[in-house]
């Protein structure tokens, strides 16, 4: 998922911190003897905040805080949530409406109504964190109030889009008397109207949840209270399911782990669910790189670069080759990487280089996460260097950092090239374009391609029948594969792996690949 202009500075609040709730709306209903539903995940958010997020701390927000729209189970287009009713009031898809549920408020007791929704989307917009949601936000003009109840959104050009944009987590509503208008919350705690209140927080290791009484939504909390724990390392967290200190596994499973799960050699009780598989791998080059900023250079990568490989030998076919941004399954796929360069030649990656004047060992340093995807990742980067450094054309280094401080060097612009993931924002084609274009993008490296944000995307933007844009979706993926300025890799499956006891593991995600921590349960208390 994404990021804006962010600035760790406004961040750095949000240290190891426990979160009080002192309001007395937060409550079990586990057992002491059941205790908390238990979920391992090596995805751990990035803030709090969510005017500063466009990445996978979403998958907190979703369940402490609302948005006006979000996906009840078995959903594939956003539905009302904190809105009684949704929907565009004219026939160019500029003016969208939406009526707040009656009565809503915050864990803290403060009122929920159309202001609040207001402020919480203005400041998105004025706050413009870099590799932030504002980037989201690219067609809103104004937001208006009519009454406590009505929020109308002016567009300043058509977007049928619009309405799964504001079912992101990043558009959840947040209370404005606890979020200033014109800054990040700096005191590491969570005012919100969501499922769940945040009992406790410690970061990068532990989110406490516990039920928000004040809740009123969708959501049919099946558990009384869930415990995120984030781990680095996928081993100790598999490790940790085995001996049942976690319940769930949601993000991180290594390769070799799903691989004994579908052969059942797994001497443990334990489950596999294969969700939808829109996760992405790929890599990004930094145009400011005296030597990434070269077409050749990077069209001579994606010649050698060999998917397959990578897909087998790392990840042990649980992931599959992907030659396009967008991945299989949506509407705009295209296999452009491989028509364009076909299989892998490092004699037609020399010529490459050898006409644009290149006759020495490229070096470059390629850059990943240590933390965020899995156990997979430095193996992952370990065979892009195999490959690079065998062609005899590159000179490749390899180096790696946890996600909060490799967040921060990519969007300063530290790195030639690096790695990243992206999970959907929301199911259609324009979500694996959109936001790595542009001047702001989730990956805080300008990237101007006006035919794509100026023609191809606002035409697409005007048709309601998703299915019917393929064409201007596909004539994108051109332009990318020609600019090379970003590489796919492969194309993921979401695996969730629990102990026996735990239901509603197909329930529980949504479209984005989201964990609805609410529909989890213990069958032995059913």
């Amino acid at each position: 998922m994404f990021n804006r202009n962010r600035s760790l500075r406004h961040l750095s609040a949000i240290a190891s911190i426990s979160l009080v709730t002192g309001c007395g709306v937060f409550s079990s209903d586990t057992s002491e003897e059941e205790g908390p539903i238990v979920v391992g995940t090596t995805s751990a958010p990035s803030t709090l905040d969510p005017a500063a997020s466009w990445d996978g701390s979403w998958e907190l927000f979703r369940n402490i805080y609302q948005t006006l729209l979000s996906y009840p189970s078995g959903a594939s287009a956003p539905q009302p949530d904190a809105a009684e009713s949704c929907r565009f009031t004219d026939g160019s898809n500029r003016t969208y409406s939406c009526k707040l549920r009656e009565g809503l408020s915050f864990s803290d007791g403060h009122k929920l109504d159309a202001k609040a929704v207001k402020h919480s989307i203005d400041r998105i917009v004025k706050i413009a964190v870099r590799g932030g949601p504002a980037g989201l936000l690219g067609s809103l003009d104004r937001v208006e109030t009519k009454g406590d109840r009505e929020v109308v959104f002016r567009l300043n050009k058509p977007d049928a889009t619009f309405p799964f944009v504001l079912a992101t987590p990043a558009m959840s509503i947040v209370d404005p008397e606890e979020y200033p208008a014109d800054a990040l919350r700096e005191d590491g705690k969570v005012t919100g109207s969501g499922p769940y209140g945040l009992e406790g927080y410690k970061e990068g290791q532990e989110a406490e949840l516990v039920r928000n009484g004040n809740y009123k939504g969708f959501a049919e909390r099946r558990n009384g209270a869930v415990t995120i724990r984030y781990y680095q390392d996928s081993g100790e967290m598999v490790g940790a399911l085995r001996d049942h200190r976690i319940d769930v596994i949601l993000r991180g499973l290594a390769a070799a782990d799903v691989v004994a799960l579908q052969s059942k050699r797994s001497e443990d009780e334990l489950q596999l669910v294969e969700g939808a598989g829109t996760e992405i791998s790929y890599l990004v080059f930094n145009p400011k790189d005296p030597w990434a900023k070269k077409s050749a250079v990077r069209k001579a990568i994606a010649q050698i670069i060999d998917r397959g490989a990578i897909a087998h030998n790392i990840y042990k076919d649980t992931v599959e080759p992907l030659y396009s941004m967008v991945p299989s399954g949506l509407a705009g796929h295209t296999t452009g990487f491989f028509d364009d360069y076909g299989n892998p030649s490092v004699p037609k990656a020399r010529q490459i280089l050898l006409e644009a004047g290149i006759a020495e060992k490229v070096p470059l340093t390629l850059w990943y996460t240590t933390d965020r995807y899995g156990s997979q990742t430095k193996p992952e980067f370990e065979e892009l260097r195999r490959q690079l450094n065998e062609s005899g054309l590159f000179s490749v280094t390899i180096k790696g950092r946890p996600w909060k401080t490799y967040e921060a060097g990519y969007r300063e612009g530290e790195y030639p090239v690096f790695g990243r993931g992206w999970f959907p924002d929301f199911p259609d084609a324009e979500n694996f374009i959109a936001p790595f274009v542009g001047e702001q993008n989730a990956l805080g490296t300008p990237y101007k391609s006006p035919e794509i944000t100026d023609v191809l995307l606002p035409e697409s933007r005007r048709e309601s029948d998703r299915g019917a844009v393929a064409a201007q979706f596909e004539r994108a993926q051109d332009i990318l594969v020609e600019d090379a300025r970003l590489l796919p890799l492969w194309q993921g499956k979401q695996y969730v792996a629990a102990s026996e006891e735990i239901s509603g593991l197909e329930r529980a995600l949504d479209p984005s690949t989201i964990m609805m921590m609410w529909e989890l349960g213990r069958k032995t208390s059913w």
